[in-house]
């Protein structure tokens, strides 16, 4: 979400904005917290620890808070560091504090990041989804092409194309995704 759709969705009604941000950004908010509370607490942890989140974000949404078009970057910097105060809470709770030095925590960080995985899957998604609109045959032979390296020849004989047909259609069909994914704010060379 950008400022102005951001300004545009407060302006209509603050509910609706709230609404709004928690139904794109809770999957993203609580893989970040459990991925950061997963060894000291429970499911509720989890939970209340999002509420947190979104109840950080609300305010600072009702403070007209300018968020330079990176919303994104900035929830997920909300939901770590507040994800990381819960687990400072749980563990004192728990009563289970340890002194943790740089290379404990080396040894103990997953190679995985789950924030960029996260973001990969959504951009995959909404990717499947460009090509999707593209509407037959042009879907099928991106898909086709991109998806199971198929050949123009493979492709034509499997949807009952010219070789050439299916040449001139991937070209149009690669253009028009490439519109569609900069209209979604997917801009990467290289890509399509």
């Amino acid at each position: 979400m950008t400022n102005n759709e951001l300004r545009l969705l407060m302006a209509d009604s603050v509910q609706k904005c709230h609404r709004a941000v928690f139904d794109k950004y809770c999957n993203y908010v609580y893989t970040i917290a459990f991925s950061i509370l997963r060894s000291c607490g429970s499911r509720e942890d989890v939970e209340e620890c999002v509420s947190d989140v979104f109840m950080k974000i609300y305010k600072l949404l009702d403070e007209d808070t300018d968020f330079t078009d990176n919303f994104k970057a900035f929830i997920g910097t909300v939901a770590r560091n507040t994800a990381i105060d819960s687990f400072r809470k749980i563990s004192l709770r728990i009563s289970r504090t340890a002194y943790v030095d740089e290379n404990t925590i080396n040894e103990l960080r997953d190679d995985n990041d789950i924030t960029e995985n996260t973001e990969r899957r959504e951009q995959s998604d909404i990717i499947l989804g460009k090509i999707k609109e593209l509407g037959n045959p042009d879907s099928t032979i991106i898909i086709q092409q991109y998806y199971y390296n198929r050949t123009a020849k493979e492709i034509a004989k499997s949807i009952s194309m010219s070789a050439a047909a299916v040449q001139k259609r991937s070209s149009r069909a690669r253009q028009k995704l490439r519109t569609l994914l900069m209209e979604a704010g997917i801009n990467k060379e290289g890509l399509i």
